[in-house]
């Protein structure tokens, strides 16, 4: 199931988005669901095309807690060693937008840079010092994700929380895919000013992290209690590069969707 949060003309719903995975947004459509989709899945009986409503953050994270240097090649692109234990910080709730919001690019930074990566998200009753079948079991879905990063205040600072943490470095969505298997699949990142002409600047598998999905829920858990709705990003490939002003960043995982942000200058 695909599970979306969204504007319409009467306020913001939950919906499960119907119709082919593969169809454009015009070949879609959004089932209203009663209340919160973390528990009995009940439908209001409203329909919407796709294409007439506004997607969001298809969650509201209480935390992002995310992984660094997961996949041996991005560590190896900027000289760091692949960690011994899964690297972790934190975005905060402010940094989350939607579907085509803009990223928007702060005075402080030169160099600002995409970072595709799949994300977790927690479902009930979230995870506390979970082992590897709790952690599992704790996973309600998966989107996509972009840790934008100010790499020159990451390099100044000596810590990260001032170089992912601005307001709108982490675009999640289009939306939450459930029951799926993502031990092999393709994340792609392409950036570009025309629709017709995206260049691939990252191209990766999951297949490829250090650390795996359950791995990393079961680690974080053992620092801090994952609520319901929390978000844990897994790292990303090889690939990263800066983003300027004028440009569209979009992100595409396999059996999930794309993301896809403008860039612009405050």
């Amino acid at each position: 199931m695909r599970i979306a949060r969204f504007a319409h003309a009467k306020g913001m719903s939950f919906g499960a988005v119907e119709g082919e995975p593969g169809a454009g947004p015009q070949g879609l459509t959004i089932a209203e669901i009663e209340g919160h989709p973390f528990g009995q899945i009940q439908f209001s009986g409203a329909r919407w095309a796709l294409s007439d409503v506004r997607l969001l953050s298809p969650i509201l994270p209480s935390k992002v807690v995310c992984v660094g240097r997961n996949y041996a090649e991005h560590a190896a692109e900027h000289g760091s060693e692949v960690p011994k234990e899964p690297l972790l910080f934190l975005k905060p709730s402010t940094s989350v937008i939607g579907p085509r919001d803009a990223i928007r690019l702060p005075i402080f930074s030169t160099q600002v840079e995409h970072e595709a990566e799949l994300a977790v998200v927690i479902g009930p009753p979230g995870a506390r010092r979970a082992d590897r079948a709790a952690a599992e079991r704790a996973i309600f879905g998966y989107t996509c994700a972009n840790d934008v990063t100010a790499r020159d205040l990451q390099r100044n600072d000596g810590q990260w929380t001032r170089a992912k943490g601005f307001d709108s470095f982490c675009p999640l969505g289009p939306w939450i895919t459930t029951g799926l298997d993502v031990g092999d699949l393709e994340i792609r990142c392409e950036v570009g000013r025309d629709p017709e002409e995206m260049e691939v600047r990252q191209l990766g598998r999951t297949k490829d992290m250090v650390f795996d999905v359950p791995s990393l829920v079961s680690y974080v858990s053992h620092v801090m209690t994952l609520l319901p709705g929390d978000v844990v990003l897994t790292g990303t490939p090889a690939g990263v590069s800066p983003l300027l002003d004028g440009d569209t960043v979009t992100v595409r995982i396999d059996g999930i969707g794309e993301l896809s942000n403008p860039v612009v200058s405050l």
